[in-house]
């Protein structure tokens, strides 16, 4: 019960940090996201496993990390300079194209099923992992309010890349909560592997 609270008062804080935005423009950032579909794709569903999908994806999560990315508090090496020129609408623009598009399905090992479903759904009591699901729910459509992502679909490879990069400490804009730093630094690479492979299956 006391997780419980702390985990309603983090989203509720971070629901109150992040709800204020300017609406965006779908048609204006479908013109503008000719420059990212060489990696996203067109419609925000990449075909490359390291680069994110990011068709269907919260305009919240979507504002907060190209920001990031732009300000260099999340280091993304094939971006570098890419949004340098983008306005705050700008940005605002592209997260509401990417978002009103849908996302593509991707496809669990069937050998990982079940311990990734495991890990997803129950965490790992014996090594303090928390359970996906607190926030990115049952069937991966995350919490847009609260800024936490839509995993659902995404590439298992690009999932699994962020975790090690949460672990090691490369990826940190997690917050001062550290809520993904916490739970990547008790995961195992077969962990990582397996639960990766398994949200990767996933769609409604």
């Amino acid at each position: 019960m006391r997780m419980f609270f702390k985990s309603v008062v983090v989203v509720a804080g971070l629901a109150m940090s992040f709800g204020a935005s300017a609406a965006g423009d779908v048609e204006a950032g479908k013109a503008a996201s000719a420059t990212c579909a060489g990696c996203h794709g067109a419609d925000g569903n990449s075909m490359v496993a390291n680069f994110p999908k990011l068709a269907g994806q919260g305009t919240k999560y979507l504002v907060k990390q190209m920001k990031d990315i732009k300000s260099g508090a999340r280091p993304v090496v094939e971006m570098t300079g890419l949004l340098d020129a983008l306005s705050s609408q700008d940005i605002e623009n592209l997260a509401a194209y990417f978002q009103s598009q849908k996302a593509s399905p991707g496809q669990a090992k069937k050998e990982l099923v079940e311990k990734g479903e495991a890990l997803y759904r129950m965490g790992n009591p014996a090594t303090k992992v928390a359970a996906c699901t607190a926030c990115h729910g049952p069937a991966g459509a995350g919490v847009d309010l609260a800024v936490f992502p839509g995993l659902a679909g995404q590439h298992a490879d690009y999932i699994a890349s962020q975790l090690k990069k949460f672990r090691n400490g490369e990826r940190s804009n997690d917050g001062d909560t550290r809520m993904m730093r916490s739970v990547a630094s008790r995961l195992s690479d077969k962990e990582i592997e397996a639960v990766a492979s398994y949200i990767s299956g996933l769609y409604e």
